[in-house]
């Protein structure tokens, strides 16, 4: 399996010619979702969820398909019929030969003033890879590549330590990063590297590594 990370917290697997994109949000470049045969979006926020990234890709390839949760699905389902599905924790499925799972149902908090939406993480191949979207969730099933929420409004680093410890991936690759600066990767990668227990590391946008 081949993984491209994307900007912010879009990435690209690739396997067997097939080609799976999750969450080619506002953050991500214009074409990240082209090319896709199947696409999963974690939840509606817009770095993450982009309908013009989506539209353009489901356009140029009859044959894509997105699976996606209810507040996503509603918004882009009626223009593609047959062609966007529904999903929520527990629901597995094939796309583009992967294997998937659907872990988590809620984003985490940002402030207790906000109101919480729905948002789920996807576990690929048994655990090869898991993109939890925005939220530290833990799937009951070992992993093996975590995608890691790096910086975001609601998280801080110590929990970001902590998320790592509670999966213990064998490897973590840093997403939700467009908001982080050069400045401050280094401190990231040094704290995080120390102190998670797995390692740690990094791909800047269109940077690759086989899995």
């Amino acid at each position: 399996m081949k993984l491209t990370k994307k900007s912010h917290s879009c990435v690209r697997l690739e396997k067997d010619g097939r080609t799976l994109v999750l969450d080619p949000g506002g953050f991500s470049e214009q074409d990240a979702a082209l090319g896709a045969d199947a696409i999963l979006v974690t939840h509606e926020h817009p770095d993450h969820f982009d309908e013009g990234r989506l539209r353009a890709a489901m356009e140029a390839d009859p044959a894509t398909e997105i699976w996606t949760l209810a507040s996503v699905a509603g918004q882009i389902a009626a223009a593609f019929p047959g062609r966007v599905h529904t999903v929520g924790h527990g629901d597995t499925f094939t796309a583009a030969g992967f294997d998937v799972q659907v872990h988590g149902e809620l984003h985490a908090v940002i402030h207790p003033d906000i109101p919480r939406i729905t948002n789920v993480g996807y576990l690929i191949d048994g655990g090869k890879v898991f993109h939890p979207g925005d939220a530290l969730t833990v799937p009951d099933h070992p992993v093996e590549t975590l995608m890691l929420p790096v910086m975001a409004p609601w998280n801080k680093i110590s929990e970001v330590i902590d998320y790592v410890r509670e999966v213990r991936p064998r490897r973590a690759y840093d997403i939700h990063d467009a908001l982080l600066t050069d400045l401050a990767r280094p401190i990231y990668d040094r704290q995080i590297g120390a102190l998670g227990g797995s390692e740690h590391l990094r791909l800047t946008p269109g940077g690759t590594a086989d899995l």
